[in-house]
């Protein structure tokens, strides 16, 4: 099972961009995906986790996730190095930030990509850098899950965002 934890702060779309993925990759018949939030009191900018586990075979455990293969972190101030103990081995995080430190984490700077575009979130744009560098879920698999859980008006800006993100991740 491929499991990620998604971390961000309140309205920045953690769950979404979670649910998103999971979506996309069940879209392939043999494929299942179960998304979950976790938070305290709900209100912006409290930090929020959310997890999407991702497997050929039907998943019961409903459970956090205690070791990741990636997290994905979309607020670069969420990030500590306390971290990788909830990595499993060969698992990477991958940060929001213009820091890099190929040590600790892979870096990616979301919020450029997301100002180009006018988006006011970075949570498809990190997406679309996980698909990037991992091949875990297409692209493409990626905007019809967009088209099916996102509202007419922002579907596109948010398929360019993880066209434009996975391009430069995977580079």
């Amino acid at each position: 099972m491929t499991e990620i934890l998604w971390l961000g702060r309140g309205g920045q779309g953690a769950f979404t961009a979670a649910k998103i993925l999971g979506a996309a990759y069940a879209l392939n018949p043999e494929c299942h995906a179960l998304a979950f939030p976790s938070f305290g009191p709900e209100r912006r900018g409290a930090p929020v986790r959310a997890f999407t586990k991702l497997d050929y075979k039907s998943i019961s455990d409903r459970s956090e996730t205690e070791k990741a293969d990636y997290i994905i972190l979309l607020d670069e101030t969420l990030y500590s190095a306390g971290l990788q103990n909830l990595l499993k081995p060969g698992g990477k995080i991958l940060v929001n930030t213009k820091k890099a430190d190929p040590e600790q984490f892979l870096a990616f700077d979301a919020d450029s990509l997301a100002g180009q575009l006018k988006l006011p979130v970075v949570n498809t744009v990190m997406m679309g850098a996980l698909a990037g560098i991992s091949g875990i879920v297409s692209v493409e698999n990626l905007h019809r899950a967009i088209d099916a859980y996102m509202p007419e008006k922002i579907r596109e800006k948010n398929k360019s965002a993880v066209q434009k993100a996975a391009e430069e991740a995977a580079v």
